[in-house]
């Protein structure tokens, strides 16, 4: 039998940020797990649905909240690929996700540990766990393809 751990579930992730990649999209993939089950996916669909909030987060969010029938997504963990944006941070604390799981930081626009403690400088509810540098090297490696592919055409 398979362990499902937080390496399990951000390899499922990994997987999303893969298709959104072979789409043409920054490569972020989301899953939301409860009780040890996938209850929700996304991934970033930015380009394809030309909608700036259309982040891999917030595509799991809505689509866990269908699954539960209730936008409180109580002990519920999400993984993703890239440390989430001040939008994402924000969603996620609002719909009440009791842990969240990334890969790489990111220096520009995360909002969770590395520009800031948006858990803390939101101040929400309850406290939320956050692990981060699961899979960091893959996921980075994935970025770098990525960004070197939108360089490379621009020249």
């Amino acid at each position: 039998m398979i362990e499902k751990n937080d390496e399990y579930f951000m390899r499922k992730a990994f997987i999303l940020a893969l298709e959104a990649f072979e789409k043409g999209e920054v490569p972020i993939g989301a899953v939301i797990v409860k009780e040890g089950k996938i209850i929700a996916e996304g991934y970033n669909q930015v380009e394809m649905l030309r909608d700036a909030t259309a982040h891999a987060e917030m595509i799991a969010i809505t689509s866990a909240e269908n699954h539960e029938d209730n936008w409180r997504l109580l002990d519920c963990t999400l993984y993703v690929t890239v440390e989430p944006c001040m939008m994402c941070t924000g969603g996620i604390l609002l719909s009440r996700i009791s842990r969240i799981v990334y890969g790489v930081s990111d220096p520009r626009m995360g909002f969770l540990k590395t520009k800031y403690d948006g858990v803390k400088e939101l101040n929400l509810y309850k406290k939320v766990e956050v692990v981060s540098s699961v899979m960091e090297h893959e996921i980075r490696e994935l970025m770098q393809e990525f960004f070197k592919n939108i360089r490379t055409k621009k020249e």
